[in-house]
């Protein structure tokens, strides 16, 4: 998976954050409170995204209402699997990541495959 451009993940993280389905011109409102961006580029990214399976659409009078199909968990999910990929060895990929994780995240990764149904002895 390829991991989002700038303004794609902004465009994202504004749609994940609201859990909601919004226009563009929300999202747009939304980065011009950290920097000016232009409707028609954030309109035209959206479409990009949209035309790429990361978000759906639906109509709402004149505009389109936008709602990621995945959650950023899940996005970072496939960024890590990628990035595992990346290595000839994930064994010791994996351990690597797992040397520097804080305490907690080891605990939520415990948890995690406590979940999953995963056995953590050999």
């Amino acid at each position: 998976m390829r991991r989002l451009g700038d303004l794609e993940a902004e465009i994202m993280d504004c749609l994940w954050m609201w859990g909601r389905p919004a226009t563009v011109r929300e999202v747009v409102d939304a980065i011009n409170t950290r920097r000016p961006a232009a409707y028609t580029t954030v309109m035209t990214v959206t479409s990009i995204l949209y035309n790429k399976g990361w978000l759906t659409r639906e109509k709402q009078g004149r505009a389109w209402l936008y709602t990621p199909v995945r959650s950023r968990e899940a996005y970072s999910a496939a960024l890590m699997e990628d990035a595992l990929g990346a290595s000839e060895d994930r064994p010791a990929a994996l351990a690597h990541f797992v040397r520097g994780m804080s305490e907690d995240e080891v605990a939520a990764l415990r948890e995690a495959l406590r979940t999953a149904g995963r056995d953590l002895t050999p």
